[in-house]
């Protein structure tokens, strides 16, 4: 029976594995506990095609272990009660063995299939070993992630592809067979920059081109019109989009205006929502930049506009022209670090009564009770600052706004002082 190439070079031992040295070095955790023939129940965590089922299964290989795979896509509660007779069945008798039970896209199951694992972890029944290309920590349970150990699978290098994709060109068993020069150097290197982390795809794309080099030739037209164009890693609302929007917004933080629209660059050039980027981009302005530059605000929000009329591609730039500004401006929080403390100091001591003297006394009575009395009006006033309270009795002299001396906020701090003087 016919296998695809990704499937037929998976590695068969762990000295095979390309990639994930900080799991499987000698003096890596995993690979120590492996040496003493200890396996504990394992999430593996990572994007596709970085070894997530192979390594699982090779873990099974090394400690001698009875292994059930099961897809989290396709399996429900007949086929958990199946696995785990199936391990129960294992556990007995003189040449009793243990049993891991691989779970692909553990994510997918639900509140009720998750707990229903919990007590064959705990008895040892199974060794559990899910894999996830979500963040575990809002997953999966957390009943059943206090009972993993979460190990983080990182995207293999252009180097880990490039070594992958020779030996799956070259093996004589498992492989394509063919002559290390049967495909250009340089092909080879595309196709590891195209697959972008993931061996699957890197093993997929080598045996296309591999049959269309047979048959059309190694013309660099024929895998330009194979390859046609691909898209990074990114996944618009989970992981790599939330890392990918906090390093946007660190870098503006940071003044770094080549980080900023690198990472406008990758996010746009991945599907990211141009709108939702120019609201961010606004809020880094309001919330970052401030008073030290009342211009960034309305420049983003400017910007905003365009790329509502422009659309993408053409709105782009827009976006990347206020990224640019914002990375270069001085930098403010002042007002925000006030807002919010301002918020939890009026969640602390509640309804404060407004100052008598400050209160409008629109009718006889009010006036009678000395509502607005002794209320100095300022535009009346030698410098219009009369130093008058203006807080409830309880917060009297509060200060919340500390100017910095960055920007026009240097300005207002240098005024400020004057008027608390």
């Amino acid at each position: 029976m016919y296998q695809p190439l990704a499937e037929r070079m998976r590695p068969q031992n762990l000295d095979q594995v390309c990639g994930q040295q900080h799991l499987l070095a000698d003096s890596a955790p995993l690979r120590v506990l492996l040496s003493q023939g200890q396996c504990p129940s394992l999430v593996f965590w990572g994007s596709a095609g970085v070894g997530k089922t192979t390594l699982a299964r090779l873990i099974a290989k090394y400690v001698d272990a009875h292994f059930i795979a099961l897809s989290a896509v396709l399996a429900g509660v007949k086929e958990l009660r199946e696995a785990i007779s199936e391990a129960q069945q294992h556990s007995r008798g003189l040449l009793a063995k243990r049993t891991i039970l691989f779970i692909d896209e553990i994510h997918r199951f639900n509140k009720s299939q998750q707990d229903a694992l919990l007590p064959y972890v705990e008895d040892g029944t199974i060794t559990l070993i899910g894999a996830t290309t979500e963040n575990p920590s809002f997953e999966l349970n957390a009943a059943l992630l206090s009972r993993l150990r979460v190990l983080v699978l990182k995207p293999l290098s252009e180097e880990d592809l490039l070594q992958i994709l020779q030996v799956a060109l070259t093996d004589q068993q498992r492989g394509l067979a063919a002559q290390a020069d049967s495909l250009p150097n340089h092909w080879l290197k595309t196709i590891a920059q195209f697959a972008d982390g993931d061996a699957r795809k890197a093993l997929v794309l080598l045996e296309t081109a591999y049959e269309l080099s047979r048959a059309q030739g190694t013309d660099d037209k024929v895998l330009t019109l194979f390859l046609g164009k691909g898209l990074r890693r990114f996944d618009k609302g989970g992981d790599q989009f939330y890392e990918q929007i906090s390093a946007l917004h660190k870098s503006v933080r940071g003044s770094n205006p080549d980080a900023a629209l690198y990472w406008l660059s990758r996010m746009l050039d991945g599907g990211a929502d141009g709108d939702y980027l120019a609201r961010r981009l606004l809020r880094m302005a309001i919330e970052d930049i401030g008073l030290a530059d009342p211009r960034a605000q309305q420049l983003a929000l400017e910007a905003w506009q365009t790329y509502e009329r422009l659309g993408s591609p053409e709105g782009d730039l827009a976006l990347a022209n206020v990224a640019v500004y914002l990375a270069c401006c001085a930098k403010s929080n002042a007002v925000y670090s006030a807002f919010k403390e301002v918020k939890q100091v009026i969640e602390q001591t509640g309804s404060l009564e407004v100052p008598i003297h400050l209160r409008n006394a629109p009718t006889k009575l009010m006036k009678e009770l000395g509502f607005g009395a002794s209320y100095r009006y300022d535009h009346d006033e030698n410098g219009h600052a009369v130093g008058q309270q203006f807080l409830p009795d309880k917060l009297k002299n509060k200060l919340f706004y500390w100017p910095t001396e960055r920007g026009l906020e240097g300005k207002i701090a240098e005024r400020l002082k004057q008027l608390r003087q």
